[in-house]
């Protein structure tokens, strides 16, 4: 827009201006307010999670364990959060699926819930 003063306007570029920088101002907080919303919303993963240290806590490293207290696997997964970071892709419950699809599907659990989905982590 090419601004210039209009005797029959006040101050055509001024409001102009005034609205642009409204609406930048306005861009500029949503966009902060959405980045720091998902963020916060967004577990953290530590980046080198030692899986086989949370199972040797959790299970004694065994990543077969099926001790009949609800939790499978060495990981020791619930069912629900097993078939809910989709580990019904690998087996029917985490004792029957190896040791790498358990920890695929508890990276999946860990960005859903943290890593406080864990007691030992």
């Amino acid at each position: 827009m090419i601004c210039r003063r209009n005797a029959h306007r006040s101050d055509v570029c001024g409001a102009h201006r005034r609205g642009v920088r409204i609406a930048v101002a306005a861009l500029l907080a949503t966009t902060a307010l959405g980045a720091t919303t998902e963020a916060a919303a967004a577990p953290s993963v530590p980046l080198r999670t030692d899986w086989d240290a949370i199972a040797a806590c959790e299970s004694g490293g065994n990543w077969k364990a099926n001790t009949g207290n609800g939790y499978y696997g060495g990981l020791q997964f619930r069912t629900s959060s097993w078939i809910a970071a989709g580990g019904l892709r690998y087996a029917s419950r985490a004792d029957l699926a190896s040791r790498a699809e358990q920890i695929a599907v508890a990276k999946r659990l860990a960005r859903i819930q943290g890593m406080n989905a864990w007691g030992c982590a």
